[in-house]
Parts: structure tokens; C-alpha cells; sequence
């Protein structure tokens, strides 16, 4: 189902719904809630989510797990969205918070299938099929160890976005500091309150945000590298082991379709 109102399928006899939704740039949904839990999925565009857990950014090729009435706000900065909405009692994922999650090839393959899936599917034949398995990639998928959360200040969110589509991690406290105006060490103190975190983590992590997303789309470390603004891949690499446990190349091998298993090495 394609641009369907949640509203109008809710309350059909099937455990799990499949959506597409295509929003303009900068669709802000306010908070609201639902009765059943949702996978949200990107297919293209940055979201920015908010709950009273906090605020983060998703990148393509990641998603969002919302529980069952757990309320949420959304902005979507070119989006088109790919969502499964599901019953709570067969919900594959337990806990009250939201969580970002690594998207698969494969899981990715069944959002946009489910989503051509009419609302009454035979949940007994291939449509249903797509349903389940979509379910049990959900419940093994790897929750994105990082985020980057957003600020309210409205000239530093601007900033912070505009650094999430094109990071660079040469980029200093002190150049940001004079386009707000600030002293360094002021602008270090009120960055710090705006986010809850140190200039230089934030950097990292919206780094570690991108690279993610650029290697899950096939693009070669070397290239995600330079881009990035690392002197090597090799400090890059050494990097992105260190913060996550696993290296860039397993990503990128996962990807070609080989059993490297960066998911699984999360899981550990």
C-alpha cells in the first residue's frame, strides 16, 4: 500500500501492514502515537526523530523501532518512507524505547516488497512469507551503537544537519564557533548543553553515522576515507574498529553478500 492513512487499515485482521509513504522535504509529523508498534524505514533522506527518550538523527539504511503507543515526532528531510506497522502481541522486539536499527540488504529487499502487498494479503501464501521474515530480520537486526543528537537552538541545528550531509572530520570547535559568533570556549560549553556531548564526539559520531550509510551502500573504504577527510584508510579504519567492534571492510563484505556478519559481531 502506497500514501494509505494509517487510520483507514488499522483496524484490518492482519498482524503486520505495510506502507509507503513519500513526504515532502522538511514534513514535520508532530507528536502522535499508535496503536500498533512500527518499524519506520527511510528508502531515501535523513530523519530526525524525537521522544521523550531524546532526539537523534537516521540516515539511509537504517530505521527506526517504535514500540506500541509510544509517543513520537518525526522530520523528514526528503523522505520516502517504507513502514510496518504491527500488532503489539506479535511485535519482534521487547523494551518501552525507540531504537535505530541496521538495515540489511535483505530486510530492505522485503520493505519494498511489502509494500506493493495489498492490505488483505494471504497471510498463508507468499505475501505472508515476506511478512514473517521481514518480522524475524527485524528482531535480529543490530541497534546503531551511536547517534547524533540534534540541538534545539535553531541557527547550531541548522549547522548540524548540514555537517550530517557532508561531515568532514577535520572540522574544528573553532570554525563553528565564529559562524555563531562565539568564542571558542563558549561556543565548546554551549555546543556540550545543546547536545549533551563534546564537540569532537558529536563529529565522530556523525562520521561513523555517514560512513555507515556509504559503505552499506557499496562504496569502498578507501573512497568513504578520503571523503570522510581521514589522512588514510588505515586511520579510518583503526577508528571505526575502536568505536565499533567491527571494521569497515566487514561491512563492506557483508554488502557483496558474503557471511562476514557485521550484524552478528554487534550482537556479541
Amino acid at each position: 500500500m502506497r500514501n494509505v492513512p494509517l487510520d483507514s487499515v488499522d483496524a484490518l485482521e492482519r498482524e503486520v501492514l505495510a506502507i509507503g509513504t513519500d513526504y515532502a522535504r522538511g514534513t514535520l509529523l508532530e507528536m502522535h502515537q499508535h496503536r500498533r508498534a512500527q518499524f519506520l524505514y527511510g528508502a531515501t533522506g535523513l530523519m530526525e526523530v524525537g521522544t521523550d527518550d531524546g532526539a537523534w538523527v537516521v540516515p539511509p539504511h537504517c530505521g527506526v523501532w517504535v514500540p506500541a503507543g509510544k509517543p513520537h515526532r518525526v522530520r523528514m528531510v526528503g523522505v520516502s518512507t517504507r513502514s510496518l506497522y504491527i500488532e503489539p502481541r506479535a511485535a519482534p522486539r521487547e523494551g518501552s524505547r525507540c531504537e535505530v536499527l541496521l538495515v540489511s540488504p535483505l530486510l530492505r529487499q522485503l520493505l519494498l516488497e511489502a509494500t506493493d502487498v495489498k492490505a488483505l494479503y494471504d497471510e498463508q501464501g507468499r505475501d505472508g512469507l515476506v511478512m514473517r521474515l521481514a518480522l524475524a530480520e527485524i528482531a535480529r537486526a543490530a541497534t546503531l551503537p551511536i547517534f547524533a543528537p540534534l540541538p534545539r537552538h535553531s541557527t547550531l541545528h541548522a549547522l548540524c544537519v548540514e555537517f550530517l550531509y557532508a561531515p568532514d572530520i577535520r572540522a574544528t570547535a573553532g570554525e563553528w564557533a565564529q559562524q555563531l559568533h562565539r568564542s571558542e570556549r563558549t561556543f565548546t560549553r554551549f555546543f556540550r548543553a545543546e547536545t549533551g556531548m563534546a564537540f569532537g564526539e558529536w563529529r565522530q559520531h556523525a562520521c561513523l553515522i555517514s560512513a555507515l550509510s556509504r559503505l552499506a551502500e557499496g562504496q569502498p573504504v578507501t573512497a568513504v576515507a578520503l571523503e570522510l577527510g581521514y589522512d588514510s584508510p588505515g586511520a579510518f579504519s583503526t577508528m571505526f574498529r575502536r568505536r565499533l567492534g567491527f571494521s569497515p571492510s566487514e561491512v563492506a563484505r557483508s554488502v557483496s553478500g558474503q557471511r562476514a556478519g557485521w550484524q552478528v559481531e554487534l550482537g556479541h
